[in-house]
């Protein structure tokens, strides 16, 4: 088995309400694709790890399925709670949202974590799309007044713009010790279960119209 790093380790949650970027940050962020990505709401549906081992230590990233507004669904009450049970189990947490879009679900997510004992990071992701970058602020401090954040980072994982900064983030957010994966392990899920979320990512993204997807 290979040896496994030392330094900062630990458990870090990626939470958010749906389509808001939380599978393609988690991709960009371990530089390979392991979470589906579609323009349909949960197209997560299951808590995936990704882990990311360097010298520095080891970064266990869960995407976790985007939390709904509505719950007259049954699908959508489960994946709520599984969003919901992560927070309780995590050393850190990204809250991500997009920048100067603030929805109701954006809301729920929020109230959650006021009662999350892990230190919560505030990712502002999308910021590409913002022209005049100064408006953030004010989008900023609306949302820090609810909450402390341990940081603020405006990113954009759709081209990886300021990454590094939130990863850095992360890790000293993490607490001190060895790594709970070998450090050539980039995830829990085996090749079987990503073969398959392959095959419902395409079948979304060619036949969204056609499915039952409700």
């Amino acid at each position: 088995m290979p040896e496994r790093a030392t330094g900062r380790s630990g458990f870090a949650a990626i939470v958010g309400r749906p389509n808001v970027g939380k599978s393609t940050l988690l991709n960009r962020l371990l530089g390979q694709k392991l979470a589906i990505t579609s323009h349909k709401a949960q197209t997560t549906r299951h808590a995936i790890l990704g882990i990311k081992t360097w010298e520095a230590g080891q970064i266990v990233y869960v995407d976790t399925p985007g939390i709904h507004q509505r719950r007259d669904h049954a699908l959508n009450r489960y994946l709520n709670r599984a969003a919901g049970a992560v927070l309780r189990d995590v050393d850190v947490v990204v809250f991500l949202v997009e920048a100067l879009r603030w929805t109701a679900e954006d809301e729920k997510v929020l109230r959650g974590l006021g009662a999350c004992d892990a230190p919560v990071i505030l990712a502002l992701n999308k910021t590409d799309r913002v022209a005049d970058k100064g408006s953030l602020l004010p989008f900023i401090g609306e949302i820090s007044a609810r909450i402390p954040f341990r940081e603020v980072v405006p990113i954009s994982a759709r081209n990886g713009s300021n990454l590094d900064v939130l990863e850095a983030a992360v890790l000293v957010a993490l607490p001190e010790g060895d790594a709970c994966f070998p450090e050539d392990q980039v995830t829990d899920r085996p090749e079987r279960f990503f073969a398959a979320e392959l095959i419902r990512e395409q079948l979304i993204r060619r036949y969204g119209e056609e499915l039952p997807y409700a």
